[in-house]
């Protein structure tokens, strides 16, 4: 009888593997499973059909990337947040310092820099002398329409929390009043007297937001910006680079979307289940 159990225990767990690892799909030669399709809705909170499309998107865009040959390393990585750190006026060792106290896991920001670049490297391939490149018009009409991207304030009101306990700023910033074993200060600074690791997270945080968590004096230090004031817009030719990275960024992006709606039409896609 045991044997029985057992038997039909076994039968039931390798039915319900087969289930789970059934092929839903097949692109091009390649499968999704049911399980790769439920995975999908619950992490990303699509429904059936929004997480089919985002698969097949993924498929698509890896034979791609396989296809084109596009490859990304580690000096590849450390090039780009080179450009990064000296459009924030920092060296790549005080810049990798400054990511590393806003994410807890630098790895993960650097998978993520490989993944950009990465399409990056695609678009380059698939849009060159396919692309219009931004000229001087298009920069300034950006600008005019879209000016609160390109502000700095004067000064910053913050909250300044420090300990040299690491774990009590945690609890601050769960709950500002949880202030055991914590120093607390009103404290408003001047952007122009900021080291500029500190404007680079002041800036990138919004009113009532804590900073990431970060040493200084010997201790552990948190802001929580109150108010940002004398607001002003920052000169045209200091952010034209940006601007132009960002409408090209736009273009590139609306071309990859169609580029893929396109090879969408063309690929072998068989629906098993």
């Amino acid at each position: 009888m045991k044997k029985l159990l057992g038997t039909l225990l076994l039968s039931s767990t390798l039915s319900f593997a087969a289930i789970i690892d059934a092929v839903a799909l097949i692109v091009n030669n390649e499968p999704i499973t049911l399980y790769d399709i439920d995975k999908r809705m619950v992490q990303s909170n699509m429904n059936k059909k929004e997480a089919v499309s985002s698969l097949i998107d993924e498929v698509l865009y890896k034979q791609l990337i396989e296809e084109k040959n596009i490859k990304v390393d580690i000096f590849d990585i450390n090039n780009y947040l080179e450009k990064v750190a000296a459009q924030n006026g920092m060296d790549l060792y005080t810049f990798k310092s400054v990511v590393k106290q806003k994410y807890k896991d630098y790895e993960a920001y650097e998978e993520e820099t490989k993944r950009r670049i990465e399409r990056e490297k695609l678009i380059s391939t698939l849009v060159r002398g396919n692309l219009a490149i931004a000229n001087e018009e298009d920069l300034k009409i950006y600008y005019e329409n879209n000016q609160n991207q390109f502000s700095t304030a004067k000064e910053i009101e913050v909250v300044q929390y420090a300990s040299k306990d690491r774990g009590a700023l945690v609890s601050v910033m769960n709950n500002p009043m949880a202030t055991k074993d914590v120093e607390q200060s009103t404290i408003v600074l001047e952007q122009n007297q900021l080291n500029s690791q500190l404007r680079y997270l002041l800036n990138d945080t919004n009113i009532n937001q804590f900073t990431p968590i970060f040493a200084a004096n010997s201790k552990y230090v948190t802001l929580l910006v109150k108010e940002k004031k004398g607001v002003e817009t920052i000169a045209f030719d200091e952010v034209k680079n940006k601007i132009f990275s960002v409408i090209m960024q736009k273009r590139e992006a609306d071309f990859l979307r169609e580029y893929f709606e396109k090879i969408k039409l063309t690929a072998d896609i068989k629906v098993v289940r």
